[in-house]
């Protein structure tokens, strides 16, 4: 089922001036656009040594870790700081309810004993280079966009295969400005990397959901892990003979701290903001998507907690999964309260009325830029209904547990079909072992719990020809009574009882596949298919081409409209730097925050009832004896601290540097008063949040007393 993902509407620069601390910098362009400002707001280092391909560079320190968090290099052994929760997954798949590293923490007593990783990467960002010009060579602004896409597409192919010619490097091209710019990045995958070491939770997630997106933070948000390499220092699959990677460049560690007003500069990779949108798209997303998915997740949530709170082996079983969904979950709730908060519809109606003001006196007007407000609303009018059917569709099926064991048997089974007798014997083993393992979870308790207030809240926010066909039937033949007609289905379903699933395999071909195919959970996805698929739903394809090509315009329009300012490019994954300066925030009247948080605040939280607020053992003991030097300030350790970089998704586990580009903290969330920042920056109350890395090294040193670990590391005074 192909789900639709909203326009990634990366409309670059508006006539709006850019606000202090907001931006999201290509590195490769630092020299020639931002510099000079960031000297005078107090960098003391040359832009050649945040970027370059001629020598050692910042750039060559930070890696894209896993496939959506960013991590550097701090020792010439190859060391990889990034978040804990970045991690997370990793450290999961090591613990058991014996030997519970999450709980614990883990510490490696010497190289040898680094946990390997199967399927963990970092890249390293090899150079950039503006490929604009060949990618949009034969290409012209009045081919049908579709035509247009697939001239692009061609062009992609040809850079990139050339790029990487004889060589080791992968190669990725990325559109900028909606498909105004195209930029080719190469890189360097290395595909062994092993765990060293990580805080326990208790540590590492400090304050849990209860603090996610909330300032201050008491946060030891950090990991370890190593990069290993052939012994030539290239990529290597996994194997005992490889050996630690020789970095091109390591960040220095700073234990000078942070003051007010310092700067602090964030080099990772954001994964997406939508700074841009009309007033009509955030419209779209602010008070309805978004509000319906997090009613969708405040239930599954709620039946998750519920189970992990029946013991040890359940928590580990769904720890992951929690803390991913809650993630999106909360941010959006800040997205949705940032929205409102800052009056930002309004204030894009606003900018829209002034655009519309000055098109209106433009001279003839060929490029039609008078009329593309109207072209805005009347496009969104259309696609507003499907891109929701999409969207909340997406949403509520993902979110069913039992939506990979249904996929794969559809799946599996039906490639058998014309296959040999041992080949179905053999699919129809490996379907067999699959629900054995998903029936050992409590995944059809849950879904049985969340399914019927999931789709209640579909339906809520779904104009009624827009509801797949089966709510017919759940408003004629059950009244409307959504728990009665999930409790049916789960009643006579092969995929919710392991007894009629494993009775369904012992049958003939025919049988299973009558089962199948004529199961009531089946049909639930396969009307949602018909809804997607047919219909209205066939036009997406089209809106998004028309929306594309009024964006593109509109892009060349703000360009126009003003040429003495800077424009920046939203979001897409591509290494960015953000720059600004320590400072705290007035989220409310009456309401300061200053820019640090403590070791203090720690035990200030600390609430033996509230999971969230345990404090291990181990750094109880350490803070009665105040053996905190030579850490400490005031008197207590500082834990993390908030600078206004303009961050987002992707930059958890960025490094913070200061002004001598010596490594300060580690990104790792925003406050929630600034969630709103993927689509409109605030200086006000927009703040990135990081842990203080003399909290990381006190950690270490003191309570996990790896002076091998230390030594490693370049410490500057």
């Amino acid at each position: 089922m192909r789900l639709i993902i909203i326009l990634s509407l990366a409309i670059t620069g508006y006539y709006i001036p850019v606000k202090a601390g907001e931006g999201m910098w290509l590195p490769y362009l630092l020299d020639s656009l931002n510099y000079q400002e960031m000297k005078e707001k107090g960098l003391k280092i040359t832009a050649d040594e945040i970027y370059s391909i001629t020598k050692p560079s910042i750039k060559d320190a930070v890696v894209i870790f896993a496939n959506g968090c960013t991590g550097e290099v701090i020792s010439p052994e190859g060391l990889v700081i990034t978040n804990h929760h970045c991690g997370f997954s990793r450290i999961v798949s090591h613990s058991t309810v014996e030997n519970n590293y999450l709980v614990n923490g883990f510490r490696a007593a010497s190289q040898v004993n680094e946990l390997a990783n199967p399927g963990l990467s970092v890249t390293f960002l090899i150079r950039t280079e503006d490929v604009t010009a060949r990618i949009l060579q034969g290409v012209s602004d009045d081919m049908a966009e579709d035509v247009r896409m697939q001239k692009i597409l061609a062009n992609i192919y040809n850079v990139r295969n050339s790029a990487i010619e004889n060589s080791h490097y992968q190669a990725e091209v990325k559109s900028f400005y909606f498909g105004k710019e195209y930029f080719l990045f190469i890189y360097e995958i290395f595909n062994d990397v092993r765990l060293v070491g990580t805080p326990p939770e208790a540590i590492g997630n400090f304050g849990g959901d209860s603090d996610n997106w909330i300032w201050p933070r008491h946060t030891g948000d950090f990991s370890l892990f190593r990069i290993y390499a052939g012994k030539d220092n290239k990529p290597a699959d996994y194997s005992p003979e490889n050996v630690p990677y020789k970095p091109k460049k390591y960040l220095n560690i700073s234990l000078k701290g942070v003051n007010e007003g310092d700067f602090t500069m964030v080099m990772g990779y954001p994964s997406r903001t939508d700074q841009y949108l009309t007033s009509d798209a955030l419209t779209m997303i602010a008070q309805k998507s978004l509000p319906a998915k997090i009613e969708m997740r405040t239930v599954r949530l709620n039946a998750i907690n519920e189970e992990m709170l029946k013991g040890p082996k359940q928590k580990l079983q769904y720890a992951s999964k929690h803390k991913s969904i809650s993630n999106a979950w909360k941010k959006w709730i800040g997205i949705v309260k940032g929205v409102e908060r800052a009056d930002v519809i309004a204030i894009k109606k606003q900018e829209e009325n002034a655009f519309n003001l000055w098109a209106s006196h433009l001279a003839g007007d060929t490029a039609g830029y008078s009329s593309l407000m109207e072209n805005f609303s009347s496009l969104y009018k259309k696609y507003e209904p499907i891109f929701l059917a999409n969207d909340l569709a997406g949403e509520l099926l993902n979110s069913i547990e039992l939506s990979g064991l249904t996929d794969q048997v559809q799946i599996k089974f039906y490639e058998s079909e014309d296959s040999s007798t041992q080949y179905k014997k053999f699919i129809k083993k490996r379907l067999t072992d699959l629900g054995r393992n998903y029936f050992r979870s409590s995944a059809v308790d849950i879904d049985r719990k969340v399914l019927p207030a999931m789709l209640k809240t579909f339906a809520a926010y779904m104009d009624d020809h827009f509801e797949p066909l089966f709510f017919e039937r759940i408003n004629n033949a059950y009244s409307g009574n959504y728990d009665a007609f999930i409790g049916d289905i789960f009643d006579h379903s092969m995929f919710t009882d392991s007894v009629r699933f494993f009775r369904t395999f012992e049958k003939s071909d025919k049988v299973i596949f009558k089962n199948i195919i004529n199961d009531p959970l089946i049909q639930i996805y396969r009307d949602f298919s018909i809804l997607l698929l047919t219909g209205e739903s066939v036009n997406i394809d089209s809106l998004d081409n028309e929306i594309k090509r009024n964006y593109r315009k509109y892009v060349s329009a703000m360009m126009q409209m003003d040429t003495s300012r800077v424009f920046y490019p939203d979001a897409n994954f591509s290494m960015r730097v953000t720059y600004g300066k320590v400072e705290g925030y007035q989220p409310a009247d009456g309401v300061i925050y200053t820019h640090q948080s403590t070791l203090d605040g720690v035990f200030e939280k600390e609430d033996p009832d509230i999971i969230d607020y345990h404090v291990p053992a181990g750094l109880k003991d350490l803070y009665s004896k105040s053996d905190h030097t030579p850490y400490h300030v005031n008197g207590s350790v500082p834990v993390c601290f908030v600078a206004s970089n303009h961050t987002s998704g992707g930059n958890s586990g960025s490094p913070v540097l200061d002004a001598n580009g010596y490594l300060i903290g580690i990104n790792f969330d925003r406050n929630w008063e600034g969630t709103v920042s993927d689509y409109a920056y605030d200086p006000k109350v927009c703040r990135n949040i990081s842990v203080d890395i003399r909290y990381v090294l006190f950690i270490i040193d003191k309570l996990a007393d790896a002076d091998w670990i230390l030594e490693e590391l370049t410490l500057i005074n």
